[in-house]
Formats: C-alpha cells, sequence, structure tokens
C-alpha cells in the first residue's frame, strides 16, 4: 500500500481525502502545519506528499524546497491559490503536479496515480532509508542510529537491506535466505537465526524486546514499518 503525507491545515478537507484514497488502496496521515510535516517526513518513507501551499506557519513554496533538499519524495502542491506565478514557481522548486481547490477527489486520485507511475519508471532506488532514529545508507553501506554509526558484517547488512526494503511485510526463513543471497552474490546459510540475533544486538536498543526486527511465530520475521 502506497504512503502519502499530506501537510494540510483544513482537517475537514483532509479528512475527505484520507477517507477517499483509503478506498483507493491508500494509507493517508495527516499533518497539519510546516512543522508536523517536516518531522513526518523526517521520521517515516513516504511514496507522496500531498503539500498545500497556504500553511499556518510558513508557506508551501519554502516547505517544497525543504523537502527537495532531503528527499526525492514525489511532491503534489494543492491550494486555493490560483497564480500562475505560484505554479511556476512551485514546479521550478521540484514539485511533481499541482492541483488547485476546490477540486474532484476522482481527479486528485488520477494525479496521485500518475504521478506515482511517473516516479517508478523513472526514479533511482533511493539510496537512503529511514526507519525512526535509523537510518541505512545502501551506497555507503554504512547504518547508523540517531547520526552514530553501528558496524555491520557484509552479511548482516545485506540481510538488514532486504528486511527494510520489505518493510511491513512479513519473509520466511527461505525467502530470506532467496533474497539476500541475491543481494550478496553467494547462499545465506541455514542459520538464518543466528543472523538475526546479531543483528539485533547491533541495532536494537534492547535485543532481548526487539522493536525494528520482529518475529511472527511460525512465519518469519518482519521489519517494523514505524518505528521511534
Amino acid at each position: 500500500m502506497n504512503r502519502i503525507l499530506m501537510i494540510e491545515d483544513d482537517l475537514r478537507l483532509a479528512s475527505m481525502v484520507r477517507a477517499y484514497l483509503a478506498q483507493a488502496g491508500f494509507v493517508v496521515a495527516v499533518a497539519e502545519d510546516a512543522t508536523r510535516g517536516m518531522a513526518q517526513l523526517e521520521r517515516s518513507s513516504w511514496d507522496l506528499v500531498l503539500l498545500d501551499l497556504m500553511l499556518p506557519d510558513g508557506d508551501g513554496l519554502d516547505v517544497c524546497r525543504r523537502i527537495r533538499a532531503q528527499s526525492g519524495v514525489p511532491v503534489i502542491m494543492v491550494t486555493a491559490r490560483g497564480d500562475t506565478a505560484d505554479r511556476v514557481v512551485g514546479l521550478e522548486l521540484g514539485a511533481d503536479d499541482y492541483l488547485a481547490k476546490p477540486f474532484e477527489p476522482r481527479e486528485l486520485l488520477a494525479r496521485i496515480r500518475a504521478v506515482l507511475r511517473r516516479h517508478g519508471e523513472h526514479a533511482a532506488p533511493r539510496q537512503l532509508l529511514r526507519f525512526g532514529r535509523l537510518e541505512i545508507d545502501r551506497a555507503a553501506r554504512r547504518v547508523r542510529i540517531d547520526g552514530v554509526d553501528r558496524p555491520l558484517t557484509a552479511r548482516q547488512f545485506d540481510l538488514l537491506q532486504v528486511l527494510a526494503e520489505h518493510a511491513g511485510r512479513v519473509l520466511s526463513r527461505d525467502q530470506l535466505i532467496d533474497l539476500v543471497g541475491a543481494e550478496g552474490g553467494e547462499s545465506l546459510d541455514r542459520s538464518i537465526d543466528v543472523h538475526v540475533v546479531k543483528l539485533r544486538a547491533a541495532i536494537e536498543d534492547d535485543p532481548r524486546a526487539p522493536r525494528r526486527i520482529l518475529t511472527v511465530r511460525g512465519a518469519g520475521y518482519l521489519f517494523a514499518r514505524a518505528q521511534d
């Protein structure tokens, strides 16, 4: 399910949009101002941002600029301001589309799907994955929590990367063995549980009560999408 962050201070409109998009299979979180929106963006990974230009604590154009400075997530601007100059500036700042209020929910849905489709066709894989305080830098093969490096072996990093890429989905031991083998170029041996234990020791606040890599009894392991 695609995850959408809506930065919008009109909570009635936000509630309507969230309910409509939920019927289409999207998960929508709402932030009612720029400060909360940027905090949400930094805490979790998102597939698309719906950004209002008129926010109580800042201009949406400035928010778009800040988003683009740190993320390639698709952005659709939604605003009651119909000024062509705003639209041009927004697109020049990196917004992917622009929709004026009032709008039909069906049009918004169509634009979201079109932007996600274009982004999926042309975007390179994200090199930096963020889950709360945890950062996985795929290009540098480094893992940080609160900005502090957590050293991992090559196989531990491969395992973590595969889990993170499938966040929110249960992976069986056999699936993990296959996926990590494909990622690392050699087969992972059958002691997958041992690798998980060592990985938890490296990245969990309390390895005895893990909150990032969860065991699903009888099924396998799940990497939590929402993390502190």
